[in-house]
């Protein structure tokens, strides 16, 4: 069994009713041994309680707090001085997710880009990286994170969905490539190039659970368990072994994070 790290789940309740104590032991028994779980919302009850579990098993879990660009508009100045104290504990590894989301649009795209700059600033004031979300917004999420010295952090562009250009410019900011289980989708070709391509030392995998569920899961609700078979499709177009994928990507998180997840 490979012992894998999921950059990137979601665990929320209203996710997984059955708790997020049973989603980890099956994760577990699939040889998952870390996990960064993100605590996003309308409000900051999710980062709370990825901070908990966090807090409860920190060899295994660290948290990702943040303010999604669907609730941009819900940010205000008691939200953000309460998330700024959760980013500021040791629970939490990453400011995230933030960013633009132009698909949707559920807030406002100029508050959008107001709270992804307040929220990088945020980053640089308690020094750590920042996990990226970025949909149909591509020319401005690298604009901002240009403008805003988020090199000075870096961080994760998550669930990656772009091309090799956009994933160049990350780069040479110093971030990281998370690829979910859009690299196993088959018409996905642009990120399926850019996951064969990437540098090994920056790559690494996730799950975005419960969304995106990988081949042969497609249309399931996504699980951190999961996330071996995104690692499998990436190994497989990178043509390399399974075990080296995944021990690099472990320890690319590890050394992003400054955590042990799972690690010996």
């Amino acid at each position: 069994m490979t012992p894998l790290v999921d950059s990137h789940c979601h665990l929320d309740p209203g996710y997984f009713p059955e708790g997020a104590a049973v989603v980890l032991v099956r994760a577990r028994a699939a040889g998952v041994v870390g996990f960064v779980v993100v605590g996003v919302g309308e409000d900051l009850g999710p980062a709370r309680a990825a901070v908990a579990l966090a807090a409860a098993e920190p060899r295994s879990i660290t948290a990702a707090v943040g303010v999604h660009p669907h609730d941009a508009k819900a940010l205000d100045d008691a939200m953000m001085r309460e998330l700024e104290a959760l980013a500021a504990t040791p629970e939490v590894a990453f400011v995230g997710e933030i960013g633009l989301d132009y698909h949707y649009d559920h807030s406002p795209r100029d508050v959008q880009r107001e709270v992804f700059d307040r929220l990088v600033a945020l980053a640089l004031r308690v020094k750590k990286p920042i996990v990226v979300h970025t949909r149909e917004a591509a020319t401005d999420t690298l604009a901002l994170l240009e403008a805003s010295r988020a090199r000075d952090v870096g961080g994760i562009i998550h669930c990656f969905s772009e091309d090799r250009p956009f994933a160049e410019r990350a780069l040479d900011l110093g971030f990281y490539l998370s690829f979910s289980g859009i690299a196993s989708f088959k018409n996905a070709r642009a990120v399926r190039e850019v996951a064969a391509w990437a540098p090994l030392d920056r790559v690494l995998v996730e799950t975005d659970s419960p969304y995106l569920a990988p081949v042969p899961l497609r249309g399931k609700r996504c699980e951190p368990a999961y996330v071996v078979h995104t690692a499998r499709a990436v190994a497989e177009l990178r043509q390399m072994p399974l075990e080296e994928l995944a021990r690099a990507t472990a320890e690319n998180t590890r050394r992003l994070a400054a955590r042990p997840l799972g690690a010996d």
